[in-house]
């Protein structure tokens, strides 16, 4: 497990994020989560699109440039959506979604797992 930092801000957004490196656990993702809370989520590396199809959770989304950069954020993504995507990002972010918590991220920050 890793802790998810907003490296621009100092902030941090998750406690309790795993990383997706290869093709199955990258196609798993968070399928088989009944709840994701807003302190887990899973950055998966070689993505640039994320479906919910079969997800019973809500997430948020953070697509990410090759430095790490934030280049689109989707608030809210409700299960048993066909596809989210930002075409130049290579890496995704889940994160339970968080509405009241209100994260401290922009387009531009870069995030990191520490």
């Amino acid at each position: 497990m890793f802790v998810l930092r907003n490296a621009t801000n100092g902030r941090v957004l998750a406690t309790k994020v795993s990383r997706a490196t290869d093709p199955i656990t990258r196609g798993v993702g968070l399928l088989t989560r009944a709840e994701v809370a807003p302190d887990e989520g899973l950055w998966i590396d070689g993505c640039s699109a994320v479906h919910t199809i079969g997800m019973r959770a809500t997430i948020d989304l953070y697509f990410l440039d090759k430095e790490k950069r934030v280049l689109r954020i989707a608030h809210g993504v409700k299960p048993y959506r066909l596809a989210v995507a930002c075409r130049d990002a290579v890496s995704v972010v889940e994160l339970g979604a968080a509405p009241e918590m209100g994260r401290d991220v922009l387009v531009g920050d870069r995030l990191v797992l520490e």
